[in-house]
């Protein structure tokens, strides 16, 4: 028996809005993938968490509600220890710390797991950038063990994709038969007890969306085209269920119906509340994404607690010490704010000694609040002109500079 606990080193974090790190344990191919599902990125703490928690499990969960909790959320830096009598996999600790990978209230996380344990619907709303797909991902892999039966929502997604297809060769030489039958991700939820997701569902057309009342309301699908046979209707096996997500600020999305509506617990993921935990999550992510190039990280803590602030006051409409700031129409969102800091740290590790990496700031602020508005700009020569200047004045010296700089935003 071994006492070792295992935790996660610098080295290894990653991820997209608020992923923690990568799990120990190797996977054929992983070396070759940008992005690793969260069911192969944290697979030890999965065999860990399911033979550490034995309470009752929802039908087809891999883990206890408890322990999903607990994945998503991390255990606040203690190592958790598996019980004297329990057998875990091979090569899975027997005390191991938990990483946070979801920086949102807990609270929020629970009620999120006791939706799914009661089989209803889960839809995950919020500004863009505020880590609903991961979210969705991290808890799909914990209850089910995969976050890959996925529908991504667009303006050109079929009712097939939400059902079933055909193999039309197949379809040809036999006519329709359930070997020829294409499950979508859906349906295959369905047959096996797990969890499905649908991104983006306001981006389906109407007639898309009401595809799923039937079906999260009768929990089958009809298959016409097999009728007089067993698989003329597929119903939902125990522990099925469907996490949709939705952004609140988006152009071209189709409302919901009411019928639609009904059927779906809402649960809203607002930005991060706490200044320190965001400015953390900024460095932990930006840090990855640099070390995944293979260059080291030199963007200081200073750069970085400026940067996070700027993202914060101009999302709030109102700095850190009460000065009313104009807001963008951009979202100025903390997946943004990771997507800068890593954009710094890679110029200062390809372009050492051009540039000191703060005097790159306003010019990639610049860019971001573009993205919606140009008239945007305008609002953040404003923000320089007020909140920058005035701590500037206060004798900050990062503020200083970055006033100093502010020629860059007329340009």
């Amino acid at each position: 028996m071994t006492s070792d606990i295992t935790t996660p080193t610098s080295s290894d974090t990653g991820g997209t809005a608020a992923a923690g790190v990568p799990d120990q344990a190797a996977a054929p191919g992983r070396e070759h993938r940008q992005v690793t599902p969260p069911e192969d990125r944290y697979a030890t703490e999965l065999a860990f968490l399911a033979a550490h928690d034995t309470g009752p499990r929802p039908p087809g969960w891999r883990l206890t509600p408890r322990a999903v909790v607990t994945f998503v959320t991390g255990s606040a830096g203690e190592a958790l220890s598996l019980p004297k009598g329990a057998r875990p996999d091979a090569g899975v600790p027997r005390r191991l710390v938990i990483e946070q990978k979801f920086v949102g209230e807990r609270a929020l996380v629970e009620r999120c797991v006791v939706t799914l344990a009661g089989e209803r619907g889960l839809l995950l709303v919020g500004e863009p950038g505020t880590a609903k797909s991961m979210l969705s991902e991290l808890l799909s892999a914990a209850v089910c063990g995969t976050s890959a039966l996925t529908v991504q929502g667009t303006a050109g997604t079929t009712e097939d994709q939400l059902k079933y297809g055909w193999n039309y060769a197949l379809l040809l030489a036999q006519g329709p038969t359930e070997q020829a039958l294409v499950p979508s991700p859906v349906l295959t939820a369905m047959t096996r007890g797990a969890v499905a997701r649908v991104e983006e569902v306001t981006r389906c057309l109407p007639e898309v969306q009401d595809a799923l009342v039937s079906l999260l309301s009768e929990r089958r699908i009809a298959v016409p085209e097999l009728a007089g046979s067993e698989g003329a209707q597929v119903h939902a096996s125990p522990g099925f269920t469907l996490i949709a997500t939705a952004n609140l600020r988006d152009r071209g999305v189709s409302e919901m119906s009411a019928a639609l509506k009904r059927r779906f617990n809402f649960e809203t993921v607002g930005p991060i509340g706490d200044v320190d935990a965001e400015t953390a999550l900024v460095r932990r992510q930006s840090r990855a994404a640099v070390e995944r190039a293979g260059a080291a990280y030199q963007v200081d803590d200073a750069v970085l607690e400026a940067l996070v602030t700027a993202f914060r006051d101009l999302r709030g409409g109102r700095s850190t010490e009460g000065w009313e700031v104009e807001r963008p129409s951009t979202v100025m969102s903390t997946a943004e704010a990771v997507s800068v800091a890593g954009s710094l740290g890679l110029a200062a590790a390809y372009f050492p000694g051009d540039r000191d990496v703060l005097s790159l700031l306003p010019g990639h602020l610049l860019g971001v609040v573009r993205k919606d508005d140009p008239a945007d700009a305008a609002r953040l020569l404003g923000y320089w002109d007020g909140p920058v200047r005035r701590r500037a004045e206060q004798g900050a010296a990062t503020w200083r500079a970055l006033w100093d700089l502010r020629a860059v935003l007329e340009n």
